[in-house]
């Protein structure tokens, strides 16, 4: 874990960015206080595809059905 100021960060972002890309996390401090971290989010994924669970999952008749009394009665 690398600690930096934040004026270091500033002068530095690109390089603290491809550091958190790579697994390492940073920590921004102001002065000795740790105020931020600089982390990697994980891998982006590809955009999402409308239907794309089409035939992987089903929604019973039961679903649809109406909700029994004691049930509606605790959101009211």
């Amino acid at each position: 874990m690398r600690q930096v100021t934040i004026h270091e960060a500033k002068t530095q972002l690109s390089r603290l960015i491809q550091s958190a890309a790579e697994g390492e996390d940073v920590i921004i401090s102001r002065g000795q206080k740790p105020v931020a971290r600089l982390v990697a989010i994980g891998e982006v994924r590809g955009k999402r595809q409308p239907g794309a669970l089409k035939g992987v999952l089903s929604v019973g008749a039961e679903f649809f059905e109406p909700l029994p009394v004691e049930e509606l009665a605790g959101w009211e």
